[in-house]
């Protein structure tokens, strides 16, 4: 028991740093989901409930418009697979790294958001500790940073005023940061220039709206289509 404990303690002390950027942007975000709520008129029990069962932050914001509208559950269902088809992606990649996890598996598929893949797909885990209970409490931990903030918003949103236009730049931010540290590792970047290619190529021809889930399947593609020769490539370096 003890030594199941000490296992459970060094992977979560090893994956609580690699969350702390996490930490200070889904505060502030889910605090501005938190407020978003309340001055739409609902109470602080919607952004809780909805923070730890559907745990999406952007189609959470897209959800208030749904509740304020006329009940349509088609138009919800298309919306919601068209701003989260990215994590069909995610899923793929994440095959081999989720492999004999056991039932922590179904968390992980539950709550893979966006920072959650990011740190468990780039991180360095150490090699005494175990792999699953890492990318566990990664989860566990970006969720209930996001759960907090959207519940603190919900509670204290009527007493706080202030300007919070601008403070979803975080994310952007927060993720050219992941993208410079993995071009910094990696001594072939052929994937993260055909990236760069790609999507610029969607955005051009499809708009900033529509780009993305385009860019996702022309990058897949490109990589399958050299994934043999870019293999050779970086073992023969």
């Amino acid at each position: 028991m003890s030594e199941n404990k000490g296992k459970l303690f060094k992977a979560l002390k090893a994956a609580f740093p690699k969350t702390i950027p996490i930490l200070a942007s889904f505060l502030f975000l889910g605090l501005t989901y938190g407020i978003y709520m309340n001055v739409s008129g609902f109470s602080f029990v919607y952004p809780m409930i909805m923070s730890a069962v559907i745990f999406a932050g952007s189609i959470e914001f897209v959800t208030v418009s749904l509740l304020l509208s006329a009940f349509d559950p088609v138009q919800a269902l298309l919306l919601t697979l068209m701003i989260n088809a990215r994590h069909l992606f995610y899923g793929i990649s994440m095959l081999d790294k989720y492999r004999n996890t056991g039932l922590k598996k179904i968390y992980l598929i539950f709550g893979m958001c966006d920072e959650s893949f990011s740190i468990n797909y780039s991180a360095e885990i150490p090699d005494d500790v175990d792999k699953g209970w890492f990318m566990f409490f990664v989860t566990l931990l970006n969720h209930l940073y996001w759960f907090t903030g959207s519940t603190l918003g919900g509670i204290f949103g009527s007493l706080i005023n202030f300007d919070t236009k601008g403070i979803e730049f975080v994310m952007t931010a927060m993720f050219t940061v992941v993208f410079l540290e993995q071009w910094l590792k990696e001594k072939n970047r052929f994937s993260a220039l055909c990236g760069i290619a790609v999507s610029v190529i969607c955005l051009l021809i499809f708009g900033r709206d529509r780009f993305i889930v385009p860019a996702m399947i022309a990058i897949l593609a490109v990589l399958t289509l050299v994934r043999k020769p870019l293999e050779k490539a970086v073992s023969g370096e």
